[in-house]
């Protein structure tokens, strides 16, 4: 089997992730205290059933030796078994309270904690997104968000029960015998520190165990998210086998963290059998000295057993507990990430009247390359520019940036004279629309896929972009219309039909600044000509930025920037560049309205 490498970081916070948890749960303190309050009651019936228990081992025990009181014994009988038929009616009445609290409880603390942290991560920034696995973000947020229901069964269920069982059940038995308590309590702390040490030991396995499974997951997303790819290379075979190392490594990990509690679990059944031994002995000394009597000694007995229950849920809550923390901290730790593209204080709105675009001695390097160094470029109102280059050039950077998903190192870019790094982000990019190279759609219908840039549009407004991008004819074609579900990421559609879907979701945005980014690479020549002349009006009325590799697609632009390892080598109209020599003109020999390699 192929060594798979897995993080084996031990050091989960803990004090941090309970305080993120309890941060979140402090919305709910009157939820918390009724909670409390029906514990306390639950655990006093335990009580008080074994205390009635005693009192009628105690009256029947005298009964037996002066049965000449039967009148007496009777009513006290009529009493017991009131008390013994009202106890688990109340008992019953309490635990559906107890449960219909917890499970709002725990429901609204999950959905809380799924919101912040959604919120907060959808907030990051493009350098976050692109450096981090979505598998491994998806997997994260639920196992994240769903052990809010295990740590709260843990503190509600286990640790808060036991505590009160302890303290109530701790006192009556040193009420009727010291010994007897001593010898109760003594089991009790070895029984929690001998659990204690060893689910400490079990820490490494488990975060080791978490690491594999979203490693595992992710290689799950990238697999169907690429299934094309794999389908035309025919690779499934290696998929396969990089997915059954994978697997196998996931299954030695988890049989690691589950052997964990074959010794917890034989030496904690031994630390009770000690424990009750110590407690029959002790008390049957105490019965034959005449310092209790059966009433009690059985009183002694069933709480000791009452008092084991939950304190054998402790160890499970205890697993539990660090497991929670665990899946917890992989979550949790995207709290302390923060926005490396903020907007300054007092950031205001970006209001885009005239279109204008400045970039001015920009220089970008990005992961230690430099791909923009002293590029300058001045985009007037309306005005439609292209940029051509070499891939790598940096003509996508040059998106992003004016997009400031990345900040620069040097230099300015403004829009109608406004620097973008004094405005806010949100008003900055809203401020635009964007055909992207490579369009991702929504797993939603193709409507909702182009009303997603202006949800308040009409359908009347909605159904004009559709027509402007050529979409009509291949809509009328689907059984269910604008309403078909385009699949995840469009896998439904082609490369031209999602291109289009992306072409009509920009033109219904209708903002003054347009950035078509190839936005006709993927249509075939017969489609491209009949939405050209469309496109020509369209950036007429805006400023327009035109990426292109394809230069039959640009030759009608104002100005034609020629890029070259991040600098401006050319500029001018077409007809300007192809008469002198330089790099427009071979490219365009090369392709001779084909694309750049």
């Amino acid at each position: 089997m192929a060594l798979i490498q897995v993080s084996d970081r031990e050091d989960i916070d803990f004090s941090y992730n309970l305080r993120v948890y309890f941060g979140f749960l402090k919305k709910y303190k009157g939820a918390c205290l009724f909670l409390v309050a029906l514990v306390f009651a639950l655990q006093g019936l335990d009580l008080a059933l074994n205390y009635t228990f005693k009192l009628i081992v105690d009256n029947a025990t005298l009964y037996l030796r002066h049965p000449a009181d039967a009148e007496a014994f009777q009513r006290f009988l009529g009493t017991a078994f009131a008390v013994l038929l009202a106890i688990p009616a109340a008992r019953g009445a309490g635990r559906w309270l107890y449960l219909g609290a917890i499970n709002r409880l725990e429901s609204r603390l999950i959905a809380d904690i799924k919101r912040h942290f959604f919120n907060h991560i959808l907030s990051l920034s493009h350098g976050f997104h692109s450096s981090h696995k979505t598998g491994s973000l998806i997997s994260r947020l639920a196992r994240g968000s769903g052990a809010v229901e295990t740590m709260s069964d843990v503190l509600i269920f286990q640790y808060v029960p036991l505590l009160f069982q302890l303290t109530m059940a701790g006192a009556a038995i040193f009420y009727f015998t010291l010994p007897v308590g001593l010898a109760v309590l003594g089991t009790v702390v070895v029984y929690v520190l001998f659990s204690l040490y060893l689910t400490r030991r079990q820490n490494r396995a488990n975060a080791l165990y978490n690491n594999i499974s979203d490693l595992e997951k992710a290689n799950i997303s990238d697999v169907f998210t690429n299934i094309e790819s794999i389908k035309v290379f025919a690779k499934e075979r290696d998929v396969e086998g990089r997915f059954y190392d994978l697997s196998a490594r996931t299954q030695e990990l988890q049989l690691d963290f589950w052997d964990h509690f074959k010794l917890m679990e034989g030496g904690q059944l031994f630390i009770v059998g000690i424990g009750a031994f110590a407690l029959i002995y002790l008390s049957i000394q105490s019965l034959v000295a005449g310092t209790i009597g059966i009433g009690t000694f059985v009183f002694l007995f069933t709480t000791y057993g009452t008092l084991m229950q939950p304190l054998s849920g402790f160890v499970m809550g205890i697993r539990n507990m660090y497991r929670a923390l665990a899946d917890f901290e992989d979550l949790f730790q995207y709290g302390k990430v923060g926005n490396d593209i903020k907007d300054k204080p007092g950031a205001k709105p970006l209001a885009v009247s005239k279109g204008a675009i400045e970039f001015k001695d920009v220089a970008f390097t990005y992961r230690k390359k430099a791909v923009l160094s002293g590029f300058n470029l001045k985009v007037k109102p309306r005005q439609k520019v292209a940029v051509v280059g070499p891939s790598g050039a940096g003509k996508t950077t040059l998106i992003r940036l004016l997009y400031r998903l990345y900040d620069l190192e040097k230099g300015a870019i403004s829009v109608d004279g406004a620097n973008i790094a004094g405005v806010t982000q949100e008003s900055l990019r809203g401020s635009m629309s964007m055909v992207p190279q490579e369009c991702i759609l929504f797993d939603d219908t193709i409507y909702n896929n182009i009303a997603f840039s202006s949800p308040k549009a009409s359908r009347s407004q909605v159904l004009a972009a559709i027509r402007f991008a050529q979409l009509e004819r291949f809509i009328e074609g689907l059984p269910l219309k604008e309403k078909t579900i385009v699949g995840e990421r469009g896998v439904k559609l082609s490369g031209g039909e999602k291109q289009r879907v992306s072409i009509a979701r920009a033109l219904l945005a209708d903002k003054r600044i347009l950035v078509l980014d190839e936005a006709t690479s993927s249509l075939d020549s017969l489609t491209e000509h009949e939405i050209r002349k469309d496109l020509e009006e369209l950036t007429r009325r805006r400023t327009c930025i035109l990426i292109a590799h394809r230069l039959s697609t640009i030759m009608s632009a104002d100005v034609i920037v020629v890029l070259d390892k991040g600098r401006v080598v050319q500029s001018g109209s077409h007809r300007q560049l192809i008469q002198k020599p330089g790099l427009y003109r071979k490219l365009w020999n090369l392709q001779k309205g084909g694309y750049i390699g």
